[in-house]
């Protein structure tokens, strides 16, 4: 089949804004002449059905395959420029970058936007339609974790129609929610505790044709990619079950922090438990005191026992103070009488619950009090004296209390270090990691060694990726995941986080959790199935392919890549697994071979674009900057600046790229190669509370020009003229001044020498 010929229709808008600020005849030139373009035409409402309807005639008179138009992002006409799968459309932000950020009629701004044209055409010349291709997917969603979001996200996947097998590691369902006698207020006037609805959630799953039951099952392995994950179970000593299933929703809950920590606030002491005693004596129906079984006549809670703690949990555990004061109420029921104190830092009780803990202020029989516990000391018949400092008076303060409950906070299953407990009671305390992360700590599932950087991982799910046997965790424990935008997003695709193990909350959260897990977990099977990828390039048909008969076996793609998507065969060779790819690029800007590309991005793609940029000669002392922009933050606050009409250098030529990671060194080589006096790359935030789209990408283009301005150095180069910087998207005023800050430095440091050879 001959190949197909690429012709490339170019589309201005042609309304005055644009037409007065810039020379339209040498932008006509610039894409037709200079980057060889099948036609250029103005339209003056091009972003408008009349311009599709143009654009359309054009494509069936000219056969034309690639379209440019040039107007504002796809952000602001998501969809509008459809003509099908074999015509692939750039919108270039024209009007924002070109004409709002640049003085009109001004020879600079005029090279500016005749760049922008060149770029674009030399980028659509140089890709080709994604190939759509029909995945067999097995429409079945397992669900790991028995508790209340467990149930909740079983039951809305399989209410949606879809197949479900619900794994519980216990004989019974319901998690902790099954051990709690009351809940906190879920209807106005929210003053007074509920039923919990946990039992009538585990009769609706039973009764739920569409759910499969695996009680007393673990999983043993999981290995494949979303659509085709291959799961084994393992019951008690009986031989492992093999089931396939499409997506993976982990629900596995939370432990309480271990209170063998806490002997600062009295853990030790013979009337002193964890408020999970404390909810099991409720339960029990006899609240009394371990040491004489006595009914106390004073209670005291120490909140935040061991949350909000550098030592401890850095992190509020988000239920402890509305559990405390849930507590405080049913004792008072049960036992008028008996006084309780709330010692707390801070009462912590969002939304409507604030009438809640006003109910309980108003209790005379309930005392609530700010400060620091400096001390417990346990006095004779086995009273507690608690001493605060710290408080609202100024000056400190000793409660007396017969029994002393302390609030710890939640930790997730997910967490392998210390400082959990397995049981439900104070005899069951262990030190010990989660049950089944013992092991090799360097291989998978199934014995295979894993990536330098993975983690060990709980053992829950036993997944058999380089990068490890679980779900990648932050540094508390929790899930890892772009936590803001994508809450219930791990890194591993289509297995998705619900409840309590993704982060603290409360059963009302974890159900409204679980339920937004089930519907991502549905939506994976069906995206999957059309061959597209999930977040956060959700729909991109593309794919990374990768010419293997020149790979070197170096290993950076596979260590590299966020999402485990690549394994490796004996030899070091990767494998991919498609499904489980994010199309981020992480792997092509890793690779130094070039081995990797994708249909409608490439390393070839950049090199053209840069090829694009025509650079003044040096007495002309205007220098060329190339910025590679993410698509995700940075490009749109760019946008977001443009809006504003602020100023940008004219010296700066924008390259948008889909993430940080994705930039080859190449590009860098080229840039510098071509002349360009500078590079400046513009990406997500990373660290500890990073919010990069694709999880490690500005991380790694750091780590990556940190040895691209090593080179620098040896090739006696300034090292400045490669920088790199992270911008949020709402950060659109600090991007501008970024880029003309470093436009500045660029000027004062003066041409690249290698520009004249």
């Amino acid at each position: 089949m001959a190949e197909q010929t690429i012709k490339v229709g170019v589309y201005c808008a042609g309304d005055d804004e644009i037409t007065n600020a810039l020379d339209m005849a040498a932008i006509e030139k610039a894409a037709v002449k200079e980057a060889k373009a099948a036609l250029f035409k103005l339209h003056p409402h091009i972003s408008s059905p009349e311009g599709v309807e143009l654009i359309k005639a054009d494509i069936a008179e000219q056969e034309l395959n690639r379209i440019v138009v040039l107007d504002r992002s796809e952000r602001v006409h998501p969809g509008l420029f459809d003509f099908g799968p074999a015509v692939l459309v750039d919108q270039v932000p024209f009007r924002d970058l070109a004409v709002w950020m640049h003085p009109p009629k001004d020879e600079d701004s005029q090279m500016f936007a005749e760049d922008q044209v060149r770029m674009a055409v030399e980028k659509m010349k140089h890709i080709a339609p994604p190939e759509a291709s029909e995945n067999p997917v097995e429409k079945t969603v397992m669900v790991v974790g028995g508790g209340v979001a467990g149930m909740r996200a079983a039951l809305g996947t399989a209410r949606s129609g879809v197949k479900t097998v619900l794994v519980e590691k216990e004989d019974h369902l319901g998690g902790w929610g099954a051990t709690f006698t009351k809940t906190f207020p879920t209807r106005p006037p929210y003053d007074k505790l509920a039923d919990t609805t946990v039992a009538k959630l585990i009769e609706e799953v039973q009764a739920e044709q569409n759910i499969e039951l695996r009680l007393q099952h673990k999983v043993t392995k999981i290995s494949g990619e979303p659509g085709a994950f291959q799961v084994n179970l393992k019951n008690g000593g009986t031989p492992d079950s093999e089931l396939t299933v499409g997506s993976i929703v982990q629900a596995t809950g939370w432990r309480p922090y271990n209170p063998k920590r806490l002997t600062h606030l009295g853990w030790g002491a013979k009337n002193v438990v964890t408020n999970i005693a404390f909810e099991k004596m409720l339960q029990e129906g006899t609240v009394a005191r371990p040491s004489d079984s006595k009914a106390p006549e004073s209670i005291a809670f120490i909140q935040c026992a061991g949350s909000r703690d550098k030592d401890h949990l850095p992190y509020c555990s988000g239920v402890c103070c509305r559990a405390s004061l849930k507590h405080a109420m049913q004792i008072r029921e049960a036992y008028p009488d008996t006084k309780v104190y709330i010692l707390y830092k801070d009462i912590r009780s969002p939304g409507q619950y604030e009438l809640f803990y006003q109910a309980a202020q108003d209790d005379p029989g309930i005392f609530l009090t700010k400060g620091e516990v400096v001390g417990v000391e346990e006095q004779g018949g086995g009273a507690l004296k608690i001493d605060l400092d710290e408080t609202l008076l100024g000056e400190k303060i000793t409660v007396n209390a017969d029994m002393l409950v302390l609030a710890t906070g939640m930790v997730p299953s997910t967490r392998v270090e210390d400082g959990i407990f397995e049981g439900d009671g104070e005899e069951d305390l262990a030190d010990a990691p989660v049950e089944g992360a013992e092991g090799d700590d360097g291989a998978t599932a199934d014995g295979k060694k894993m990536a330098s950087g993975a983690e060990t991982g709980a053992k829950i799910l036993n997944l058999s990726y380089r990068q490890g046997t679980d779900l990648p965790t932050l540094k508390y424990g929790f899930p890892d995941s772009h936590f803001i935008c994508f809450p219930y997003e791990t890194r591993r695709t289509a297995i998705y986080a619900a409840g309590t193990v993704r982060a603290p909350m409360d059963m009302a959260q974890a159900a409204m959790d679980a339920n937004g897990a089930a519907l991502k977990a549905v939506q994976a099977l069906e995206m999957t199935a059309q061959g597209e990828t999930l977040h956060p390039r959700s729909r991109d048909l593309s794919y990374p392919e990768f010419f293997l008969q020149r790979c070197t076996q170096c290993k950076r793609c596979t260590e590299d890549c966020p999402f485990g998507a690549l394994d490796e065969d004996e030899k070091g060779t990767p494998k991919p697994n498609i499904a489980r790819c994010r199309r981020c690029g992480t792997c092509m800007g890793a690779c130094p071979e070039r081995i990797v590309s994708f249909k409608n991005y490439s390393v070839a793609m950049g090199n053209n674009m840069i090829k694009g940029i025509e650079v003044p000669d040096e007495d002309e002392e205007k220098p060329r900057i190339v910025a590679f922009v993410c698509e995700n933050d940075a490009l749109p606050a760019l946008e977001s600046a443009a809006k504003r009409k602020l100023q940008m250098s004219p010296w700066v030529r924008i390259v948008p790229v889909r993430c940080l990671g994705s930039v080859n060194t190449i590009w860098i080589t080229n840039c510098l190669d071509a002349g360009m006096d500078g590079i400046l790359l513009l990406g997500c935030r990373h660290g500890d509370d990073y919010q990069c789209h694709f999880v490690k990408g500005s991380e790694l283009a750091e780590y990556r020009m940190d040895n691209v301005q090593e080179k620098l150095k040896q090739m006696m180069l300034e090292m400045e003229r490669v920088k790199i910087e992270s911008i949020a998207i709402d950060e659109w005023d600090r991007a501008i001044e970024v880029i003309n800050e470093y436009a500045e430095e660029i000027e004062e440091m003066g041409p690249n020498p290698f520009k004249e050879f």
